[in-house]
């Protein structure tokens, strides 16, 4: 786990925990140490933490454009 200082304060970044990004993975972020907190995700293409995911669960990094596929997929999702 390494921290991040945002102007949010310092976030724990848990790089044992994450998803496949199609550049690099994305960490899952946290506001306490102890993972009590969720905060968002870490995109380590860019070192951003402007990350958003969507209602199919995609995440995407907002700064540079690295994103994950869905797990799962059909064409009623479109």
């Amino acid at each position: 786990m390494f921290t991040v200082t945002t102007d949010d304060g310092t976030l724990h970044v848990a790089d044992d925990e994450g998803e496949r990004g199609q550049d690099a993975p994305f960490y899952v972020v946290y506001r306490t140490a102890d993972r009590q907190r969720r905060y968002g995700y870490y995109c380590s293409n860019c070192e951003s933490i402007d990350v958003a995911m969507d209602s199919m669960r995609r995440i995407k990094c907002n700064d540079c454009g690295n994103f994950t596929k869905p797990d799962e997929w059909d064409s009623a999702h479109e």
